[in-house]
């Protein structure tokens, strides 16, 4: 049976996004006031790779470098594992710091 089959972006958003929030350090994805400023950005190029950027707000203390390794490392891993995907780039820019939000 021949087809093709593809994943949303929305999709691939909340799996960056599961995958990034479960790094210590990470306290939540940043959402902007615009629409198109989301926590999760999911991008395309014409070749078909992927590059995800993610906007966080990371806890008090946390190793701005240590942290952000970890989520670009956790997100392409969890991405490769459950949709199969390969990565060109992840990009996490640290918005906010501050304390752990209930």
């Amino acid at each position: 049976m021949e087809g093709h089959a593809s994943i949303s972006p929305e999709v691939i958003a909340r799996y960056a996004s599961d995958a990034a929030l479960e790094v210590e350090g990470v306290s939540r994805l940043v959402e902007g006031h615009l629409t198109r400023h989301r926590g999760v950005r999911i991008a395309t190029a014409e070749d078909g790779a992927l590059t995800v950027e993610l906007h966080l707000a990371l806890e008090w203390g946390a190793a701005f470098a240590d942290v952000g390794r970890t989520v670009q490392e956790r997100v392409d891993g969890y991405l490769g594992r459950m949709a199969d995907l390969r990565l060109r780039r992840v990009d996490v820019v640290v918005d906010e710091v501050g304390p752990v939000r209930a």
